[in-house]
């Protein structure tokens, strides 16, 4: 059974769920009817990172045109362009027991591309959700749907999945950023 999270809850994934290795991070949105008449490109950015919160380099940054880590760990599965459809847009696979150690924290954005030629924000996204599936058996187990929060924001920290006594947990952060993508890649060290 899925559990649904609140923006700011914290919740154990691996001492819960015990033997628990790969998972599927999908990540969903749609735009509403106030979009612009432009098209709408959505992408998942995922940024592996140190005790110290930062991308220790840029081969730490999992995106469409680096779609995996060093290690393979962290693989993004593919861009989707235009967000239509039902479920999940974009889905990053995650091999929990393959993360380097030095890794603490995996976080899970969505930027909007060329969000400023086309004059988009997030405040023109819904249903903008971040649910975590076992790989193994399909079963969803976590999910948490943004809401509607955002007016000027071209980017959003969804969630991160984090460790902390040996265990993975996830944290359903839900953080706008007017900067976008740069904005996320300069508090990420990138920059």
């Amino acid at each position: 059974m899925s559990i649904s999270l609140s923006k700011g809850q914290k919740i154990d994934l691996t001492k819960t769920n015990p033997g628990l290795s790969k998972v599927v991070v999908g990540l969903g949105w749609d735009t509403n009817k106030y979009d612009g008449g432009k098209a709408f490109d959505l992408d998942a950015s995922i940024f592996c990172l140190n005790a110290a919160g930062k991308a220790p380099s840029e081969k730490d940054f999992v995106f469409y045109n680096n779609p995996q880590n060093p290690s393979g760990s962290v693989v993004h599965t593919g861009d989707n362009t235009t967000g239509e459809g039902d479920g999940d847009d974009e889905q990053v696979k995650v091999n929990l027991s393959a993360v380097p150690a030095e890794v603490e924290k995996i976080a899970f954005c969505i930027t909007i591309h060329e969000a400023a030629e086309r004059a988009q924000n997030f405040g023109q996204v819904t249903n903008a959700f971040v649910r975590i599936v076992n790989e193994d058996t399909g079963a969803e187990l976590i999910r948490y749907d943004l809401g509607e929060d955002f007016s000027v924001e071209t980017a959003v920290v969804v969630g991160e999945l984090y460790r902390h006594s040996g265990e993975w947990k996830f944290n359903a952060v839900g953080s706008g950023y007017k900067e976008g993508l740069a904005g996320l890649c300069k508090d990420y060290g990138l920059m």
